[in-house]
């Protein structure tokens, strides 16, 4: 039982499941089909257990049912991260009863949607701590190089970071709700289950402070920069996409400290990346040929990859909810606002955009058919945005526009004035005459560029009680009804009104985030449900 009990997953163990669930999930071999003590047995095992790792965080498993060939709907980075995310904004419209929970803010702490994030979120967590440990034994025995293992344990400290991250934004107040972040956050696990002792210690683990978890969390990115073998050169040919790299660990981290707002070390951390990546010209190049571990274009930093056996399914996969199923669109709250310009380029139809009965969607993800496309967890124009974000913030608008425009012009028909077009669409020193204007422009272009691919919920939650006024948000924003919108909503020549029928939730209510699962307050009661749940 020992020896199961390291393979399973803690979510499984210590999350408090019924014994049917857990006698299903402790009789399934892992994803890589290798049982402890084995998998760290040989460099070829240990090699093969890593692949389990990004297999979890690509399809982890759902009610416990298999809902596609890998038992799973993409929580938490393969699709799920992308899906929710949008949905708990206002930029997209949920049109089925698929995601109507989520968009609707009517989950509770047995919704299988929210209840999954944090399951398979440790899950994944889990995953990483037994990756660690193992590949540190491994070394000490001599069955792999150091060397080697610090790679292992870099990509593992990646993936456990900025997983307990991205499960902050959902059930934990933002960073600067509290002086210090001493609010309630989540318990960060840093433990592989291998003993009954080490399940009850876990099982029993309080809530650290947000503070305390971001501090981990930059402790382990931090690490992972370090340890991580690729990212050393600025070699088009050394990079990966796949795969954790040094780049991607210091991307996380302009991302973790925009939420901090730390301005100056998003500032610090971005520059690092200079050289090594570059916006690609054609702003949809990030999308096309995504299945290769070695990326096809100089913007992508880490995706998730899928391959036609190893996908979310038809229930989750992106472009099979985004496009094929057509249950999310695009919200003519976005499509219609005026700051996104109607010859913008990804507005393009058939290249950006797909349009079935005059409804708009995401032409992001394209492989209906194998579900191949990868999940873009993090690419190069963010880092570039959160730069520019942070220069504003910090009073240096030059800088901060020239970052801007270098996103936003490659997408612009006509960007700079020409005799023959005497009005450039860029923007110029004159477009804002405050800091927070040049700060709002910067949200806005964000919305665009990263339309559905789940970065809206990240910034609705940093921007609560934000300093500058104009671009603080309270809550969850009103949103577009639910269900196909009307035809005429997507004509932008015509005099359609866009309305909000979906209230939006104050900033100080409970929904504003999901509450924790009652299959982990069963066992672990101590933990403590986020207020009035």
């Amino acid at each position: 039982m020992k020896n199961i009990i390291k393979t399973i997953l803690l979510s499984v163990v210590v999350l408090g499941m019924s014994s049917c669930t857990e006698e299903k999930i402790l009789d399934l071999k892992p994803v890589n089909n290798i049982l402890s003590p084995d998998a760290f047995t040989t460099p070829t095992l240990i090699a093969t257990y890593m692949n389990g790792v990004y297999n979890a965080a690509a399809i982890g498993q759902y009610n416990a049912a298999p809902t596609s060939p890998n038992g799973g709907r993409g929580y938490v980075w393969g699709a799920a991260f992308v899906e929710q995310g949008e949905t708990r904004g206002e930029d997209v419209v949920n049109m089925a009863t698929f995601y109507e929970l989520t968009y609707k803010a009517t989950y509770d702490p047995t919704t299988p949607n929210n209840v999954y994030y944090w399951v398979d979120g440790y899950r994944l967590i889990n995953r990483c701590n037994i990756m660690i440990e193992g590949t540190t034994e491994a070394a000490a025995k001599g069955v792999i190089t150091q060397a080697v293992a610090n790679d292992y344990i870099g990509q593992a400290k990646f993936l456990r970071a900025i997983t307990h991250l991205e499960l902050l934004t959902y059930f934990a107040r933002p960073y600067n709700y509290t002086a210090g972040a001493t609010h309630p956050g989540i318990p960060y696990r840093e433990v592989g289950v291998n003993t009954s002792e080490e399940i009850a210690t876990e099982s029993a683990k309080p809530r650290n402070t947000v503070g305390e978890v971001y501090a981990k969390v930059l402790a382990d990115l931090n690490s992972a920069e370090t340890l991580i073998t690729t990212g050393s050169s600025t070699a088009f040919a050394s990079r990966v996409v796949g795969r954790a790299s040094k780049w991607a660990a210091i991307a996380f981290k302009t991302r973790l400290y925009l939420q901090k707002r730390d301005w100056a070390n998003v500032i610090f951390e971005g520059n690092k990346l200079t050289g090594a990546f570059a916006l690609t010209a054609d702003p949809y190049a990030p999308f096309q040929n995504t299945t290769s571990v070695v990326p096809s274009n100089s913007e992508s930093i880490f995706s998730i990859q899928h391959s036609a056996t190893a996908n979310p399914g038809v229930n989750a996969s992106l472009p099979s909810v985004l496009k094929n199923r057509a249950l999310v669109c695009i919200s003519p709250i976005l499509w219609r606002d005026k700051e996104w310009l109607a010859d913008d380029k990804r507005r393009e139809d058939g290249k950006f955009i797909y349009t079935a009965a005059g409804i708009k969607y995401t032409n992001k993800y394209t492989d209906i058919t194998n579900q191949t496309d990868a999940a873009p967890v993090v690419r190069y124009a963010e880092v570039v945005l959160n730069m520019a974000e942070a220069q504003a913030r910090l009073s240096n608008p030059t800088t901060a526009l020239t970052l801007l425009n270098s996103v936003r012009n490659r997408s612009l028909a006509n960007p700079i004035a020409t005799p023959t077009n005497p009005i450039g669409q860029a923007y110029t020193a004159a477009s804002f005459t405050t800091d927070a204007a040049l700060v709002a422009a910067i949200l806005k272009e964000r919305r665009i560029e990263f339309l559905q691919e789940g970065r809206r919920w990240t910034d609705i939650h940093r921007l609560q009680g934000d300093p500058i006024v104009s671009v603080a948000i309270d809550g969850i924003p009103a949103k577009y009804a639910s269900a196909t919108p009307a035809v005429a909503a997507y004509v932008l020549t015509n005099s359609f009104v866009v309305t909000t029928s979906i209230a939006a939730i104050k900033g100080d209510d409970y929904k504003f985030l999901w509450p924790i699962p009652q299959i982990e307050l069963n066992t672990n009661p101590g933990l403590g449900q986020n207020p009035i749940w």
